[in-house]
């Protein structure tokens, strides 16, 4: 199952990345693909292609603030959560979208 990611807090910087690692780990671990977008201090970082937003079951928005760009995902599945709930509970996250997406 390929799944895309954006992860943003209000200062962008620590635990956007700590949980953009945390999804990417897991979803590792899972045999889950996932390519993760980070928001924030820099900016956006790792910005998604349009071809793998298009080829994703899923969306997950792991953020504090609002995403940049979030028309991007009109259409597709999306899961929100915190940037906390990331960081805490990836595995959680990512076995939540897997029931409901049926993989």
């Amino acid at each position: 199952m390929k799944l895309v990611a954006v992860t943003a807090c209000p200062t962008g910087i620590a635990h956007t990345y700590m949980a953009a690692e945390q999804l990417e780990r897991v979803a590792r671990k899972l045999g889950l693909s996932i390519k993760v977008e980070t928001q924030g201090a820099m900016g956006i970082e790792n910005e998604l292609d349009p071809d793998d937003i298009k080829e994703a079951a899923a969306v997950i928005l792991a953020a504090g603030i609002s995403i940049q760009k979030s028309e991007r995902f009109e259409g597709k599945k999306i899961f929100e959560f915190s940037v906390q709930d990331a960081i805490k509970n990836a595995e959680g996250i990512l076995q939540k979208v897997k029931e409901q997406i049926g993989s």
